[in-house]
């Protein structure tokens, strides 16, 4: 693929290939997984992350979607949208773009340029579906308004900024022909960048990659424009079907971290990164992304969404690079290729031999913690190394998973309406299960309560429910073991569900289901009564600032009522 194939790549590497942009939507279309809700502050950690990971553009929202979306749309672009960095090879590099998603109406549109004005390079991405079905069924539109609306919306969008991104919604089943004449449109009106979504996961890599030879080749100006890709993972395809569409000539590609988004979630960014970078005589392409980030995005995205990795994720999920079979290790051991195809150090996972235990000091920390890619300040440093000096008392010797974990759950902290002080649980076989939980409340004050359940976790949460007023239901308990051995760190995830109470503007209808709204929280120790009282703690959190900070108010049902899918 070179130059005279008609796409415009931004930039080249310094060996020629041509660049595919990486458009993260982590912060937008991750979000929408259920109980994916995100605070303002983590919003902007994960932004400052995705930025050091060297995306080309964040998606940091949807501003229409409420007012907390626009206030976090309008804050990282007025951060890390105007904060230089270095990329890959370590020279200047401009921010990303910051791009706010919009349907095709003036309200949408202005919000999302209100929100996005700050950034240095500012976007505005607008939709409208082209697929017969969700114009008959959704948008109630003939061909003839959606046309009509792309041209006056895309025109109107063009003059707010001069970065625009177009995309035909559910265009993997739309009409191909009045898809070409809808995105000739798109291009006469202004588009830059033109997105083809596989909304719902329904085509496969050689049908999607035929579309988008068929859009260059059929869609006039095409080659003047980016074409971008978005796929959904409905069929487990999301990333087959991007790596085909890069084939066929797409140069921007839309992504998640670890794969996150509603239903089965999006095209997964390090799984396509690092199949670009392995196969590059393959793809005869290359990405801006700082491979060495991958790890600790993943991480941070999975500790903030309360989302876990699954072991057998590719690229980095624990087992990923793990081998226990005797054949294997047996090949490992005479020459690593025989069954690594890639490094471990490539994403940033350490190769570090250096071991800690209660004697290893806080230099030894700092160094070990910046070999497995964390940066720490000082006051992050002391709180991690003194939940090291606890861990290192009740364990001989503390693995590379504990001082992950300890890191994770000390720096990735979310917002704090309640502290957890102190746990206390009595139960057996014989005995009813009870629990004395003791909270600090964001002004310092000590709030204790007895609960009583039907095991231990079940009266801790009685406990706390008592202290907050919180009444949600527990829908998801999951803990698994970080490491080995009877002393083993356990890792506490647990998913609530609160129904959204009718209000003045948001009033019920007989017969109506409230809002489903889901809260996520995870917690880490060695004690995994303590680690679930943690987990626990941090989603009532979650759901406490939701109901009082507009910032909160991001939640998926929020997108959901909008009637996104992109």
């Amino acid at each position: 693929m070179s130059d005279d194939d008609g796409v415009v790549p931004t930039s080249k590497p310094e060996d020629g290939r041509d660049v595919v942009l990486v458009f993260d939507t982590t912060l937008r279309d991750g979000e929408q997984s259920p109980g994916a809700t995100l605070h303002l502050r983590e919003k902007l950690e994960i932004a400052k992350q995705l930025a050091r990971l060297g995306v080309d553009i964040i998606e940091a929202g949807f501003p229409a979607a409420s007012p907390g979306d626009q206030e976090a749309v309008k804050r990282i672009a007025e951060t890390v949208g105007r904060e230089p960095r270095t990329d890959k090879f370590g020279r200047p590099s401009p921010p990303p773009v910051i791009a706010g998603l919009a349907r095709a109406n003036k309200d949408d549109i202005d919000k999302a340029w209100e929100a996005v004005r700050g950034a240095l390079r500012p976007r505005i991405h607008t939709f409208l579906a082209t697929s017969d079905i969700h114009m008959e069924h959704k948008l109630r539109m003939t061909r003839e308004q959606v046309v009509d609306r792309v041209r006056e919306m895309v025109a109107y969008a063009k003059g707010c900024c001069d970065d625009i991104e177009f995309s035909p919604e559910d265009a993997g089943r739309s009409d191909p022909k009045f898809l070409f004449q809808v995105l000739t449109v798109a291009i006469k009106a202004g588009a830059t960048t033109l997105n083809i979504p596989d909304t719902v996961g329904y085509t496969t890599p050689g049908e999607f990659g035929q579309l988008i030879a068929d859009i260059r080749r059929y869609t006039p100006g095409a080659d003047k424009v980016v074409i971008s890709l978005h796929c959904h993972n409905d069929l487990g395809l999301a990333v087959a079907n991007t790596l085909a569409g890069i084939e066929a000539g797409a140069r921007q590609m839309e992504v998640t971290v670890n794969g996150i988004g509603e239903r089965a979630g999006n095209t997964s960014l390090e799984e396509v990164v690092m199949a670009l970078y392995t196969r590059r005589q393959i793809y005869e392409v290359d990405t801006n992304v700082v491979t060495q980030e991958i790890h600790r995005s993943s991480d941070m995205v999975s500790r903030y969404t309360g989302i876990v990795v699954q072991p057998n994720k590719a690229i980095v999920g624990a087992n990923a690079f793990a081998h226990e079979a005797g054949i294997h290790q047996d090949g490992m051991l005479k020459h690593k290729r025989t069954y690594e195809i890639m490094d471990a150090q490539t994403i940033g996972l350490p190769d570090s031999k250096l071991v800690l235990g209660k004697h290893s000091g806080r230099h030894a920390f700092r160094r070990k913690a910046e070999a497995m890619g964390y940066r720490l300040n000082d006051e992050q440093l002391n709180a991690c190394f003194a939940r090291f000096k606890e861990l290192a008392d009740k364990k001989k010797t503390v693995s590379d998973a504990d001082i992950e974990a300890i890191i994770s759950d000390r720096l990735y902290q979310p917002i704090e309406v309640f502290s957890l002080d102190r746990v206390q649980v009595q139960c057996g076989n014989d005995s009813i299960p009870t629990a004395v939980v003791r909270l600090r409340g964001q002004e310092g004050q000590v709030l204790t309560e007895a609960g009583f359940g039907t095991g231990p976790v079940d009266a801790v949460c009685q406990a706390i429910k008592r202290i907050t007023g919180t009444n949600a239901r527990l829908v998801e308990f999951t803990i698994q073991a970080i490491t080995e051995g009877l002393d083993a760190v356990g890792d506490v995830s647990i998913r609530l569900e609160e129904r959204e109470p009718a209000s003045a503007e948001r009033p019920v209808a007989g017969g109506e289901p409230r809002r489903r709204r889901l809260f996520s929280g995870r917690g880490v120790d060695t004690d995994i009564i303590v680690a679930s009282a943690k987990a626990y703690l941090q989603a009532v959190n979650k759901l406490l600032a939701s109901r009082d900070d507009a910032t909160s108010v991001i939640a998926v049902g929020a997108n959901e009522s909008q009637g996104v899918r992109v």
